[in-house]
């Protein structure tokens, strides 16, 4: 008798951990006309619990050292370079030849090492120290903006997630991403993937489900700081643009789906998951007797 294939459920990645949604739903996926896996469909429940994971998970990356970000960033590297296999044949199981799925693949774990090489290097490139009339230091630093919702829907199903996260987290934000519509389950692998990479609860989360249907939790929830759409949907670019202003989020949107071009191996992507702050500190000034004043 031919032996019944028991299919893998790709779960939700939510503060470190894989449920199941709560809503029960998921999503069969298909090639050539057989079902290969079945993804969880999330809800908005899903997604405030997410954003909740996020928010803890924000606390504890931040407060790493940039170099200590760069050793996590370059350990997902090599394990991602020991499962490449893995994510060639997700990307093949979808309609991508082999020769162009093994080069997504290994652009997407040198991506990885570019932005590990940046996480202590960025705020020396972004930071200044200001000329002021007073007797003050005055210093402009990056510092990260806090939660980023991402939201992809591009057919390089693999490389545009990792162009996404990697600049958000190389300055201390933490992620929610929305797999691509497309092909879900590279970025769900990826979660096992980070989970096996010493990077804190909540940092990276990962869930697949509608954009369409998400969108509105996004937008509205006042704990996430960020949103970054990766699409040509022109439709919800206005959505997002329009709908976030109401609470002041930044909203950022990337219509060029060409993540292998420079535009994406560069430091300009951190400054897009940063704020300047400015620090005033008074010059103390030494007299005569070693008084200060």
């Amino acid at each position: 008798m031919e032996r019944l294939q028991v299919l893998k459920t790709y779960k939700l990645y939510i503060g470190g951990q894989f449920p199941r949604t709560e809503s029960g739903r998921y999503l069969p996926i298909v090639n050539e006309g057989k079902t290969i896996a079945n993804v969880c469909l999330a809800s908005k429940k899903d997604i405030r619990n997410a954003v909740v994971a996020a928010r803890k998970g924000h606390e504890s990356w931040s407060s790493k050292t940039a170099y200590n970000r760069a050793q996590i960033l370059y350990r997902i590297a090599e394990m991602l370079e020991v499962r490449a296999s893995v994510f060639i044949n997700e990307l093949e199981n979808k309609g991508a030849f082999k020769q162009n799925a093994t080069k997504e693949v290994h652009q997407a774990i040198d991506r990885i090492v570019y932005y590990a090489g940046w996480c202590d290097k960025f705020q020396q490139f972004f930071g200044t120290v200001n000329p002021v009339a007073s007797s003050h230091f005055n210093f402009s630093t990056p510092e990260p903006q806090g939660v980023v919702a991402v939201l992809v829907d591009s057919e390089t199903a693999f490389l545009s997630v990792i162009s996404a996260i990697m600049p958000a987290i190389a300055s201390g934000n933490s992620v929610i991403l929305v797999a691509p519509d497309s092909n879900p389950l590279p970025a769900l692998t990826f979660a096992e993937v980070v989970n096996d990479s010493d990077v804190p609860a909540g940092t990276i989360n990962i869930v697949s489900g509608s954009i369409e249907e998400l969108k509105s939790t996004f937008v509205s929830h006042l704990d996430i700081n960020a949103l970054w759409y990766i699409g040509g949907n022109h439709a919800l670019e206005t959505y997002f643009e329009k709908e976030s202003s109401v609470n002041l989020k930044r909203v950022r949107v990337y219509a060029d789906a060409d993540f292998e071009t420079e535009k994406w191996d560069s430091p300009y992507m951190i400054l897009d998951g940063i704020e300047i702050k400015t620090t005033w500190h008074p010059i103390e000034k030494i007299g005569v007797g070693g008084a200060s004043y």
